[in-house]
């Protein structure tokens, strides 16, 4: 019998989709750490995300609530300081909790410029008012650039994370507490990291690369090698713990160091099914940008590449994907090493994936396809049965779910549902439609207003609508499961595109935010 309540691992990478694994389905990437532990887990083969960009759906994990709720809509707004997260419960309730990696909660890059050209500052006062009392840049903590200048210290509850070695950015250009990692294993950031340092650069794209620093000096090993001591730290404590393992790749820069830079070949590279897609229907922006196939650059956003571009860059996210799955043993092994395999939960899963050539596209921001929305899930551990279900579920259902697993009390607000009646039974549907948002600085769309998107998601159809613009998304996902054929003007699709359209007010309606409850009736 298990000496206390179950200690839990989640597993996090970043920006992965479930087809680019071992048991997702793909024939060539090398994951057999991560398909041994699916097969011993449940595994939620219908898992989506709250929104489909890594500082808002990151903040709704820990909160168990949309974006526009909890208020950190896009990157760039950092989480409010006295959000309830299920962190912040499960460490009330008497867990140790440690984040080791990306956290992402706050921002990376202090670029208060491009903030000023996008919104009006004629205000200085916010309706909202938060921050960590009496502290300056309460909301720099995970800054790029300050991790470099300083060694920072951080609060002893960060957002209820009492452990935190932070890993910010990607890549080869991770800093955070990696950078005084470096510095003790006797490197230099500044002599290794980023494309200035790097071995080989693509002449394609400056974002597929091979970055001059080893293996054992690569953020993917940092933040396994602090995992696993984290874990063995705590092997003899009285109090279960949460850690949260949270890798910053295989999210581009497709930066994968040593042997692993060239352990796939882009000649191998299975281009995808539809790659292309003449986009004849599609909403006018992504005619745009297919209309510039092959002219990459180094913004994170939505890009149409080429195929030389789309293999080379397969290929070095490939080798990123087998590195962390070869780190992940690492990790997995101290708990065998530790003796607590037997007490912990095992959950994997990611903050959302990539286009990586559907549609032929690459990344996200703008977009609504299966390619972003789909994350791997799993959980494995003691009591959970082995298996699969395709029941729809969402980001804000892992906090539930870990809270329920740890006999933890949620909190009033949050929006998610435990999954454990799944586990339990895999043929139960806790949902049978998701909300997902998206807002962005800039306008990517040539709408003259801040993009904001909001999707309804069924297993038969996609309803994607866009602020301030006349064309839409709208997909019958039962006759076209590969999103070829925009139905939006279609005639004959006028009953589905209603009945979407009032599935999603409803979802919009049931998303507002419950808090405060009122004390009593004035």
């Amino acid at each position: 019998m298990s000496k206390k309540r179950p200690n839990v691992l989640l597993v996090l990478t970043d920006q992965h989709r479930p087809d680019h694994l071992g048991f997702g389905g793909n024939p060539i990437v090398q994951t057999p750490t991560l398909d041994a532990l699916a097969a011993r887990s449940m595994r939620f083969t219908s898992a989506f995300v709250a929104n489909p960009l890594c500082q808002p759906n990151r903040c709704s994990m820990l909160t168990m609530r949309y974006p526009s709720v909890h208020g950190t809509r896009h990157n760039g707004i950092a989480l409010d300081w006295d959000a309830n997260t299920f962190v912040r419960r499960l460490r009330a309730d008497g867990y140790r909790t440690g984040l080791v990696g990306k956290g992402h909660f706050q921002n990376f890059e202090l670029w208060p410029d491009i903030a000023r050209e996008q919104f009006d500052f004629s205000l200085d006062e916010q309706a909202s008012l938060t921050g960590l009392p009496g502290v300056d840049r309460w909301d720099a903590y995970e800054s790029i650039q300050r991790h470099v200048d300083e060694d920072v210290v951080f609060p002893d509850d960060y957002y209820g994370f009492e452990h935190v070695e932070i890993a910010s950015n990607h890549g080869d250009e991770v800093t955070g507490h990696y950078v005084g990692w470096l510095r003790e294993k006797g490197s230099d950031w500044h002599d290794v990291a980023g494309l200035a340092n790097a071995e080989w650069v693509s002449s394609d794209w400056e974002q597929v690369r091979k970055p001059s620093m080893p293996v054992e000096l690569y953020s993917t090993t940092f933040v396994a090698e602090r995992s696993a001591a984290w874990i063995e730290d705590h092997a003899d404590d009285d109090e279960p713990w949460f850690l949260q393992c949270s890798f910053p790749d295989p999210h581009h820069p497709f930066t994968p160091p040593g042997d692993y830079a060239h352990m796939y070949s882009p000649a191998d590279m299975v281009l995808p099914a539809t790659f292309d897609d003449p986009h004849s229907h599609s909403v006018p922006h992504i005619q745009r940008m297919i209309a510039t196939r092959g002219q990459l650059n180094p913004t994170p956003a939505l890009q149409a590449p080429n195929e030389t571009q789309l293999r080379q860059a397969m290929a070095h996210e490939y080798g990123a994907i087998t590195m962390i799955d070869d780190a992940i043993a690492n990790v997995l092994a101290s708990l065998e090493r530790s003796g607590q395999a037997d007490d912990t939960i095992v959950i994997f899963t990611s903050d959302h994936g990539d286009m990586f050539g559907d549609h032929g596209l690459i990344l996200k921001m703008f977009v609504h396809y299966d390619g972003v929305l789909r994350v791997p899930f799993t959980i494995s551990g003691p009591g959970i049965q082995a298996g699969s279900t395709d029941s729809m579920v969402n980001t804000l259902d892992l906090g539930e779910t870990i809270l329920d697993l740890c006999g933890v009390d949620s909190y009033f607000g949050s929006q998610g549902k435990s999954l454990t009646p799944i586990l339990d039974n895999p043929s139960v549907e806790l949902r049978n439609a998701l909300l997902i948002e998206e807002d962005q600085i800039r306008d990517g769309l040539g709408a003259g207003v801040q993009p904001r998107m909001r999707t309804l998601l069924t297993k038969t159809a996609r309803l994607t609508r866009y602020q301030n613009v006349d064309e839409h998304c709208l997909f019958d996902l039962g006759n076209d499961p590969d999103e070829l054929e925009n139905r939006w003007n279609d005639p004959s699709s006028i009953t589905l595109r209603r009945e979407m359209g009032e599935a999603l007010t409803e979802q919009m309606i049931a998303a507002a935010d419950p808090s405060y409850r009122p004390n009593y009736i004035a």
